[in-house]
C-alpha cells in the first residue's frame, strides 16, 4: 500500500532500521493539510496549505511495526490523496495525530526536519515554515 510521510520517516535510514525498505520514492504534497510542529511532526487540515513529504510502498505489518514504537503510537492512519511531483493523484495512507494531542515544542526534530526537506528539494516557502519551529 502507498504511505505519505511527511516527518522524519522520510528519511530512509529511519525507515530501514524499523525493517522498512522502500524500492521506490515519490515526493509530493497534500493540499489543504499544514504542518505542525509539537513534539512531534503532524498535519491539520487546512485550506490552502501545502505540506510536502514522500510517498512510499510498504505492507500492513511494516506499518503496525513502525506505529507500535511509543512515540508514534498514538498516530492514527486516514486516506488522503497525494499529488506526486510526477504528475498525477495517488491515494495513499497518512498517520497523524490528533489535533488534541499536539502540544509541546521540539527545536531539534524541526532542525532535523528542515535539513531533510533541504535535502529532499522541497520548496523554499515551505522550508521557511519548518525553520520558524527551530528558533
Amino acid at each position: 500500500m502507498n504511505v505519505f510521510f511527511y516527518g522524519l520517516f522520510m528519511d530512509t535510514a529511519i525507515l530501514a532500521r524499523s525493517g522498512i525498505y522502500p524500492s521506490s520514492l515519490q515526493k509530493g504534497y497534500l493540499q489543504d493539510y499544514a504542518l505542525k510542529i509539537g513534539n512531534r511532526a503532524s498535519l491539520i487540515p487546512s485550506t490552502n496549505e501545502r505540506s510536502y513529504g514522500v510517498v512510499i510502498t510498504a505492507d500492513q505489518e511494516s506499518l503496525a511495526k513502525l506505529y507500535a514504537a511509543p512515540s508514534v503510537a498514538d498516530y492514527i492512519p486516514e486516506e488522503v490523496m497525494v499529488h506526486v511531483a510526477s504528475g498525477g493523484v495517488i491515494k495513499a495512507l497518512c498517520y497523524n495525530l490528533p489535533e488534541a494531542s499536539l502540544s509541546g515544542t521540539n527545536p531539534v526534530y524541526a532542525a532535523s526536519l528542515y535539513k531533510l526537506a533541504k535535502k529532499l528539494g522541497f520548496p523554499e516557502s515551505y522550508l521557511e515554515k519548518i525553520k520558524k519551529n527551530i528558533e
